[in-house]
């Protein structure tokens, strides 16, 4: 269903400044709801109640521009590449910081703990942002610090929702045991458990495994199913009790979502 107009105080349907830009749009929404299908051109006339010759101008700028593309087989209509990739622009990594950072802070106060904002970057975890509490934290850290991923629970999150392949553990635990950093470099059968344990309860741990005292919990930051970054809080491993660490999870999944960016949700 395309998303229906805005409405005035009075109940009213105000017409759209641009015509022709509103036409695009609402092909676009069309378009993107009809998913890897697409749609003829009969069937957005019928959905956006539009005369054909119309919105095939319409569609044929839109193609010009890389944002619909056409099946040459079936003729059938679906989004292109320029669409797509708005999404990818505006999700990514230059622009998270900015993006999250007041969920962080939001995060930072209600736990009054340290919060981090990572992604993966190869078999690495690279902090985007921190906000850290009132209250001292005894760990270091660094926007722009990168760690092993298998040993942090940023870096765990991140893994259970990338659709890792079993057979690649060994090149992530080599990573780990190079760092001089990682406190406990974890067995390859007890890192996999740990990452489905990490998929079924929507978010991961580690407990002095990257640095000695520190504990924290991440969870992951979906988009389509697939974790594009992570948010973590930190402590000192005595706060992290595992009743603590239940109610720290709890507070993330009804706190986060309402700050989280269009498109990207936490685990069900």
């Amino acid at each position: 269903m395309v998303t229906e107009a805005r409405t005035t105080e009075d109940g009213a349907t105000p017409s759209s400044p641009v015509e022709a830009v509103d036409r695009a749009l609402l092909a676009l929404q069309a378009l993107a709801q009809a998913g890897a299908r697409g749609a003829s051109l009969a069937e957005l006339a019928s959905v956006l109640e539009l005369n054909k010759t119309t919105l095939h101008r319409t569609l044929a700028a839109l193609r010009y521009r890389g944002f619909v593309a056409q099946d040459p087989a079936s003729g059938a209509y679906v989004l292109g590449p320029s669409a797509t990739q708005l999404a990818d622009d505006y999700l990514s990594d230059e622009n998270l910081p900015a993006l999250l950072h007041p969920a962080l802070v939001a995060l930072s106060g209600a736990a009054a703990e340290l919060a981090h904002l990572g992604v993966l970057s190869g078999r690495h975890v690279i902090y985007l942002d921190k906000v850290e509490p009132d209250r001292s934290v005894r760990v270091w850290s660094a926007v722009g610090r990168r760690s092993p991923a298998v040993t942090t629970a940023l870096g765990r999150a991140l893994l259970a929702y990338q659709h890792l392949d079993r057979s690649l553990l060994p090149s992530y635990l080599g990573v780990a045991e190079d760092s001089r950093s990682a406190a406990r470099v974890p067995e390859a059968e007890e890192l996999w458990t740990t990452l489905e344990s990490a998929r079924e309860r929507g978010y991961a741990t580690e407990v002095e495994e990257n640095e000695p005292g520190i504990s924290c919990l991440a969870v992951p930051l979906l988009r389509a199913g697939a974790a594009v970054a992570a948010v973590s809080i930190t402590a000192p491993a005595e706060r992290m009790t595992p009743d603590r660490v239940e109610a720290l999870h709890e507070q993330m999944r009804t706190l986060l979502p309402p700050l989280l960016p269009t498109g990207l949700n936490l685990p069900a």
